[in-house]
């Protein structure tokens, strides 16, 4: 079975191809069979922004010392000693200090060329190893050969007795400085997985007062939370009173009160009051590890901008070592001289360096993804983030979206029977129903203590209503919709609030039930900020003419759509897509079609369900404002990949033809040391940039 690993060592061996979550590298391929092998052989597996600390600060001491032992490539002349002992001795202290340096500071450099090798996908470890590699053999070699020279009083090879040894030292200890920054960041920009690992307690206590650990819970489990707890489970209160603090889920920051019959997050944090909670969810059913598994998703799909860096980042891996061998055998052939040549070799490969490229999209993509949670948006599909700072149309499902939801019954006529009947009915039929209107007859019956009556054969009639048997007798309820699949025409009624009709078998209408929804007090100031950046509004709804009228006036929606069934929700989608791009705004349940079809599918309220396929973003509020904050976001996320394409690329258009001499006969070119330290500071700058990005 295929594994794949990050050359850096970062992670445990993936079973699906992608790029590394902690340092943003294209995860290279290994027979699983040799995983062990690898396991007890590299010794820099899992590494940690700690690990290349240490590396760091004992490659910075040592790199001390071999520069003060090549003073004289700096004409310090500290020391005067002209000796054949000291110039050994020196020699040899170089070569010591250079060859650990070498083999403990840049062993991850090279493991991480061999694996990219191997798995015949060439990198930025390939580069980094060929320039240390190509500078420690070099170096090794000019030793030998001083050794030999000092001996015989010759130059026994007929070279210059020059080395790249302080030049090698400083190059690996600046590349360990510059990924331990580097990890640094990137562990800070993960820190959405690290912290919803963190939210469960470790253990639960049942209703008989016995302590278990989480994996022992069961669905169906009494479980008490006590003041200042955390919620083990998903659950139901069945007992209690407690305002709960959702924010680390939901982004909510003000408590929710929570009652019997309340819903309850695991990793929430209880309030003051003790809450006695049936076990609905456990494990990987919970919505903690629903947001879990999105986040990893997220991060795992890739952008078009990553896609298209990913593709020059292995072109530039070939140019570099294309340039860098030309460049080798054109100063050979000018100027014979072999370190100079190597220099500019080992330099070209330093500076071209992809890491800063592969690491630049990756890193913003790990911070918005946990910039999302941090503000509820659960991210399924990366395009449609990517995509949505386009948007210009934003098309809103009326009921649950601009408005609450929660139907409240105004008044009940009672064409034949009494209004008490007529309610009786009504809540019955509904008991089946999750729609808005369905729950506000309900609520309305159980304030009047009426009796909730058997049902058969219920059936939900999308876009029109409800029907079923009561006592043998077929009723139907629903609104216009419903009475012109029945033929009837609907009585004149002076009221622009939401109407149902219930009917029975012989298309009788029995009573009418009028019904208000409230306006949420969120949606005109999401509105009025979609406007201001110069996107159109509209609204589609199930509703009559007249409520559709009166709440698009009220919030200033730009067009409408009125008395609109669930599937020709899609064709309004088509129509204004054309040249626009659209995002539908629905409850992600009956809108499935429609949030399929938009260029962005946008489920919003929807609690504690992430697995609504349908759409490509989940908000778990129901807050219209998340949306101007989801576009906010697109365009911040965007704005940093391009900025930092430019930081990772930018510099090469000038340093690539320094390092490779084009200016030498003037006497300015670039060192392997400035070349690491541009390329360090290459990826530091794109980290920090990344690590800019505002909370929205």
């Amino acid at each position: 079975m295929k594994k794949y690993i990050c050359p850096m060592g970062c992670i445990e061996p993936q079973s699906e191809p992608g790029n590394c979550p902690v340092c943003g590298m294209k995860l290279v391929e290994i027979e699983e069979k040799n995983h062990q092998h690898h396991k007890e052989e590299d010794k820099h597996h899992s590494h940690k922004a700690e690990d290349f600390l240490k590396k760091f600060w004992l490659s910075l001491i040592l790199t001390i010392f071999v520069i003060l032992l090549s003073f004289d490539f700096f004409n310090l002349n500290i020391i005067s000693l002209r000796s054949s002992a000291f110039s050994l001795l020196k020699s040899t202290l170089s070569l010591i200090f250079s060859s650990i340096v070498f083999f403990y500071g840049g062993w991850v450099f090279l493991v991480g060329g061999y694996r990219e090798i191997k798995a015949k996908n060439p990198g930025m470890m390939t580069l980094i190893s060929l320039a240390i590699t190509s500078a420690y053999v070099y170096s090794v070699f000019m030793s030998i050969n001083n050794f030999v020279s000092i001996s015989s009083r010759s130059n026994s090879y007929g070279f210059a007795s020059s080395n790249f040894f302080w030049e090698l030292t400083s190059l690996i200890t600046i590349m360990l400085l510059g990924h331990y920054f580097e990890m640094k960041s990137v562990s800070s920009a993960q820190r959405a997985l690290q912290e919803i690992e963190k939210l469960l307690p470790d253990k639960a206590e049942l209703e008989n007062g016995t302590i278990v650990s989480l994996d022992k819970l069961k669905v169906g489990d009494i479980v008490v939370v006590r003041p200042g707890g955390k919620i083990p489970a998903d659950g139901i209160v069945i007992e209690g009173k407690s305002e709960v603090s959702e924010s680390m889920i939901t982004g909510e920051s003000k408590p929710v009160l929570k009652e019997i019959n309340s819903e309850v997050i695991a990793g929430t944090i209880n309030g003051d009051g003790v809450l006695k909670i049936k076990v609905t969810k456990i494990g990987e059913e919970t919505f903690l590890a629903g947001i879990k598994r999105l986040i990893l998703e997220a991060q795992k799909s890739k952008s078009r901008l990553q896609v298209l860096a990913d593709v020059f980042a292995k072109y530039l891996t070939f140019i570099a070592i294309g340039i860098g061998s030309l460049s080798f055998i054109i100063w050979i052939l000018l100027q014979k001289d072999l370190a100079f040549a190597l220099e500019r070799l080992v330099t070209i490969l330093v500076i071209a360096c992809p890491h800063a490229l592969g690491l630049a999209v990756p890193l913003v993509v790990a911070i918005s993804t946990s910039l999302a949670v941090h503000n509820g948006f659960l991210i399924r599909n990366r395009l449609q983030l990517e995509l949505a700072r386009k948007v210009n149309i934003v098309l809103f499902d009326k009921t649950g979206t601009l408005t609450t939801g929660k139907f409240k019954v105004k008044e009940i006529i009672a064409v034949e029977g009494d209004k008490n009947t007529i309610l009786q009915i009504a809540a019955s039929l509904s008991q089946f129903s999750s729609h808005f209107i369905s729950q506000g007859i309900l609520e309305k019956a159980k304030e009047e203590n009426v009796e909730i009556l058997k049902v058969e054969d219920f059936e939900n009639l999308p876009g029109r209503g409800i029907k079923g048997k009561l006592n043998g007798k077929v009723y139907f309820l629903g609104g216009d919709n419903l009475l012109k699949e029945l033929n009837l025409t609907p009585p004149k009624i002076e009221t622009i609030s939401t109407v149902s009709y219930l009917v029975d078998e012989n298309k009788n209408i029995l009573g009418i039930i009028i019904l208000e929804d409230e306006i949420r007090k969120e949606a005109k100031e999401a509105i009025n900020e979609l406007h201001k950046m110069g996107i159109k509004v509209a609204m589609v709804t199930g509703d009559k003419k007249e409520v559709a009228e009166k709440v698009a006036k009220e919030l200033g929606i730009d067009e409408y759509f009125a008395e609109v069934l669930p599937q020709e929700k899609v064709e309004i989608v088509k129509k204004l897509q054309g040249i626009n791009v659209v995002m539908f705004v629905g409850d992600g349940i009956n809108d499935a079609p429609a949030l399929m079809q938009a260029d962005i599918g946008v489920a919003i309220g929807a609690g504690t369900n992430v697995a609504i396929e349908s759409a490509g973003i989940i908000l778990v509020r129901n807050d219209p404002r998340d949306i101007v904050k989801l576009i906010q976001l697109s365009k911040i996320t965007y704005r940093k990949m391009i900025e930092n394409l430019f930081w990772a690329t930018g510099y090469n258009i000038i340093a690539l033809p320094l390092a490779a001499g084009i200016l030498a006969f003037k006497g300015i070119f670039l060192s392997p040391a400035i070349a690491a330290i541009l390329m360090s500071l290459s990826t530091i700058i794109v980290s920090f940039n990344a690590l800019r990005m505002k909370r929205i």
